[in-house]
C-alpha cells in the first residue's frame, strides 16, 4: 500500500539500508562488504531465518559485523518504524546471491524515494529503472561504486515512476488487461 509509505527527500539521512530476512540467498554480507568500502553505516532490518543454513550465516558472516555503530541489526521492523527506514535511507542495497522472484522490499524503498543499487538477477532487472530509481550491478566493487551516484536521483522521480507501476489501482489496471486480452 504506498499511501502508507513515506517520501521524505529532504530528511534523507547517511546510511544504508538492507531490508530482507537474513540468510545466505539476501546476501548481507556483500551489504557489510558495501558499508565498509563507502564509511556509510548500514542498517540491517529483518529477522534470522530459523534454519540451521541461516543461523550459521547470521553467527559466522554478520553477527560478527555488527556493533550497534557502523552496522546495525533490527529483528524485525513493521509499520511508521519500517516507513522511516525506507525514506530516509540514502539507498536500499540488494545484494541478492539467488534469482529473486520479485522483491518487494526494492519496491517499498524506490516506492518511498529511495534508491535501489541491486545485483542485476532475478526480478531485480524488471523492478530497477536504471538512473531512475536506482542501479543495477553485477558486483561488490560496482555496488559500492554506485552508491555515492544515489545522491543524484530525484527522490520524488523515484517515487513516483514505482507508485504508477505499484499503486493498488496501478496494479488492478494492469490485471484487468491481462484478463481482457490486451
Amino acid at each position: 500500500d504506498v499511501d502508507r509509505l513515506d517520501v521524505t527527500p529532504a530528511e534523507k539521512e547517511p546510511y544504508l539500508l538492507c531490508l530482507a530476512r537474513i540468510c545466505p540467498d539476501k546476501g548481507q554480507h556483500v551489504a557489510i562488504e558495501v558499508a565498509r568500502r563507502t564509511g556509510m553505516r548500514l542498517v540491517l532490518a529483518g529477522k534470522v531465518e530459523s534454519t540451521p543454513q541461516a543461523i550459521d550465516y547470521f553467527e559466522r558472516h554478520i553477527a560478527p559485523a555488527v556493533d550497534d555503530k557502523r552496522v546495525v541489526h533490527l529483528h524485525n521492523v513493521a509499520g511508521d518504524e519500517k516507513a522511516q527506514l525506507l525514506s530516509r535511507a540514502h539507498a536500499l542495497l540488494a545484494p541478492l546471491q539467488w534469482e529473486e522472484p520479485f522483491g518487494l522490499a526494492m519496491v517499498e524503498a524506490m516506492a518511498s524515494g529511495t534508491p535501489v543499487i541491486a545485483m542485476a538477477r532475478g526480478a531485480a532487472p524488471e523492478l530497477v529503472i536504471e538512473g531512475v530509481t536506482g542501479f543495477l550491478v553485477n558486483d561488490v566493487d560496482q555496488m559500492a561504486y554506485s552508491v555515492p551516484l544515489a545522491a543524484g536521483l530525484d527522490p520524488r522521480l523515484c517515487a513516483d515512476a514505482m507508485r504508477a507501476r505499484f499503486s493498488p489501482s496501478a496494479m488492478a489496471q494492469a490485471y484487468l488487461r491481462l484478463y481482457e486480452g490486451g
